[in-house]
């Protein structure tokens, strides 16, 4: 038996999408059908769980991103819209595959072949939800922002994130900055923390553009950028000095 949560606007493509699951696998149950950002919302506050959610991306209250962002959810998500524009920013949520409507079943059943696949390296594991843990230690890459451009940033090719009044940039190794739709607190917790840290409250970086450290102010660390032009003064304060150290030396 597979667990799943539908979170769907649309009556007709909810009945659709639970006819299809039925004929794609029968073992397949639909344990809750929601149809809102803020109804996703208040349900996953409560703490129910499924094995895997299907979702579509425009709700009638919104983008259900925002669901992901308000509410911390582990479980898998296959999303489902009628716009390719939003496929690299489902893979910020938990996402293990994109569906265009009309969802057909062919294309279903590889989604629910992928999942088995995917979670079948956890056949150990007392929790599913190490699937998802999984898929985002995977993560390769960051949509960010250029004016009304959303672009797929390499984790790799990024020195910074910064926030200054609210908003918070990310810049390149080539000195270009973007916007990126999350605050540092969310970022801390999705990176990984082997290759970025969390250095104050308005900087993380990445260690692989790091040159060094010197004392500044005798209890506090500066640290020194490989590429000077990227004039950005990074103060660790007194206080997360010996957590910075040791995440340099072990790194």
């Amino acid at each position: 038996m597979l667990s799943t949560i539908i979170i769907e606007d649309e009556k007709s493509a909810s009945l659709n999408l639970i006819t299809a699951l039925a004929n794609v696998d029968p073992a397949i149950t639909v344990v809750a059908q929601l149809s809102s950002v803020r109804e996703s919302i208040e349900y996953f506050s409560n703490g129910p769980k499924a094995e895997l959610i299907f979702c579509d991306v425009q709700l009638e209250d919104g983008l259900s991103f925002e669901i992901f962002t308000k509410v911390q959810i582990r479980t898998p998500v296959i999303f489902i819209t009628g716009y390719d524009q939003f496929v690299m920013n489902a893979f910020e949520y938990n996402g293990i595959d994109y569906l265009l409507k009309p969802v057909c079943e062919d294309e279903l059943r590889k989604a629910i072949t992928k999942y088995r696949r995917l979670e079948s390296h956890f056949n150990n594991q007392p929790s599913i939800s190490n699937l998802a843990q999984y898929v985002a230690r995977r993560r390769t890459r960051l949509v960010v922002k250029k004016g009304l451009e959303n672009i797929p940033l390499r984790l790799e090719e990024i020195v910074l994130f910064f926030t200054e009044n609210k908003i918070v940039y990310v810049v390149d190794k080539w000195g270009k900055k973007y916007i990126v739709d999350k605050n540092l607190g969310e970022l801390e917790e999705e990176l990984d923390n082997a290759i970025f840290f969390r250095a104050n409250r308005q900087y993380i970086v990445n260690i692989n553009y790091i040159k060094g450290f010197k004392s500044y102010e005798k209890v506090k660390l500066q640290l020194d950028l490989i590429n000077p032009e990227l004039n950005y003064s990074i103060i660790i304060s007194q206080e997360t000095a010996p957590a910075f150290r040791k995440w340099m030396h072990e790194a």
